[in-house]
């Protein structure tokens, strides 16, 4: 790679006759997913690692994270970070291209161009979501798959929340007949799939307390959170019902209806998670007595297939006192409901539940489900049921608990593998250009309303 004055480079590269599958580059890694993707080593990837990106408290907040993995006492990485900071920073990645794999994972104002002009340069690329926040990313993303497959490379986004044991099982189980049925059709009242999460934008990740960029809470930059984490609802909604099956956005997907709604912080509360003390000046327009409405909560209903769906995301500043994050997630079938919750009732623990559907008695599906445990054992060996009031609750050892941080690991060896294979599964592409449309067009709906 060539020097420049800007080029920070922290250790000597390593043997430039080591030979590695997979080099990284990380773009502009304003958001902490980009470390999270290198919280652990892996034989195939090169232990340099490339980052361009412009001087500043994003870049440096990312390589604390980097020498937090490096350091830590059990299983420590051992990245190499060679840095250049130039302002030409993207210009001088695709010219020089010192690897073959870019992770962006940061603001999204130019997320999606990046991605485009990236893919266009035959670099593979691994994004964390959203890879659009409204329909002209849309557009280019959706060209940036065109010209993905004519190149041969790679585009991916970072679905975490697939790897999750509740969400697996549950999946699995929605395809067994005599246990589940069949998915019933629902309507805009009661849906066949929810799905629900609430965040909190004050909380603690790898020990410390989560430090936002001012700029993530400027929806021109970040996004509305209608088309944010409503990404990973929308993703479980297609993956969950029609595993392994393409769905297109022209024939398969009907938009409902859509809304939005801000959460309130005080100049207090956005010093608490950014440290500055100030509003920014690109922020000052859409305060509303010195306050910030920022939108980030949102809902969307669409039918997939002619099946009714509402997922909706709501962020509060910080859970309450022995709180956290929730996520409930709700597949009704002809035969049983699968459930899954993660309140306060269950430590804030995912649980799935087998519920029997309105109509049939717990004696209908009780042999059918135990049969179906049975045959997960093989995968999740040690899981077992237990009699609640209304069905069954999934006990599932706590070694299946992966934690939200690990999963992005997850995400990064399948990924890796798929480009040692040289493509994606068949179904992938078309689903990830249905998600967006549903996220990006929910947003345009949502500002309508």
């Amino acid at each position: 790679m060539t020097s420049a004055c800007e080029t920070d480079q922290e250790n000597q590269q390593s043997d430039p006759g080591s030979s590695y599958e997979i080099t990284l580059m990380t773009l502009n890694p304003g958001h902490f997913h980009a470390a999270l993707v290198q919280k652990n080593m892996l034989s195939q990837v090169n232990p340099d690692v490339y980052i361009f990106a412009p001087q500043g408290a994003d870049l440096e907040l990312h390589k604390e994270r980097i020498k937090a993995f490096n350091t830590r006492v059990d299983f420590p990485t051992n990245w190499n970070l060679i840095t250049y900071t130039g302002e030409d920073y993207f210009d001088t990645m695709l010219r020089e291209q010192p690897g073959n794999v870019m992770v962006a994972a940061g603001n999204n104002r130019m997320k999606t161009d990046y991605i485009l002009q990236s893919i266009n340069e035959g670099i593979h690329v691994l994004s964390d979501k959203p890879m659009a926040i409204d329909n002209g990313g849309w557009l280019k993303l959706s060209e940036a798959f065109r010209i993905a497959q004519n190149r041969g490379v790679l585009l991916y986004d970072i679905m975490t929340e697939r790897y999750e044991v509740t969400s697996r099982i549950q999946r699995i189980l929605s395809q067994n007949q005599n246990v589940f049925g069949n998915l019933v059709t629902g309507d805009s009242e009661n849906p066949a799939i929810v799905k629900e999460s609430v965040h909190h934008l004050y909380k603690i990740v790898s020990g410390a307390p989560l430090r936002r960029p001012p700029w993530y809470f400027d929806v021109t930059q970040q996004g509305d959170g209608i088309v944010d984490v409503t990404t990973h609802l929308v993703d479980l909604s297609l993956w969950g019902a029609f595993p392994d099956e393409p769905i297109y956005h022209e024939e398969d997907i009907e938009m409902v209806d859509a809304r939005r709604w801000p959460t309130t912080l005080t100049k207090q509360q956005f010093e608490n998670i950014t440290g500055h003390s100030e509003f920014p000046e690109y922020l000052q327009n859409q305060l509303q007595n010195d306050e910030l409405p920022y939108y980030s909560n949102g809902e969307i209903a669409f039918t997939i297939r002619g099946h009714h769906a509402r997922v909706s995301v709501e962020w509060a500043y910080e859970a309450p006192p022995g709180g956290n994050d929730t996520h409930f997630s709700l597949m009704r079938g002809t035969k049983a409901n699968l459930v899954i919750r993660q309140g306060a009732d269950q430590n804030f623990q995912s649980t799935l539940f087998i519920e029997p559907a309105e109509n049939t008695g717990l004696s209908e599906i009780e042999t059918a489900i135990f049969d179906a445990i049975e045959e997960l054992q093989d995968e999740f060996p040690g899981i077992s049921l237990i009699e609640t009031e209304t069905g069954w609750q999934l006990q599932i050892p706590e070694q299946f608990y992966l934690g939200h941080e690990a999963h992005f690991g997850k995400v990064a060896e399948a990924y890796f593998g798929y480009l040692q294979e040289g493509e994606l599964p068949g179904w992938e592409v078309p689903n990830m250009i249905t998600k967006y449309f549903i996220t990006t067009k929910a947003r345009e709906l949502a500002m309508e309303n």
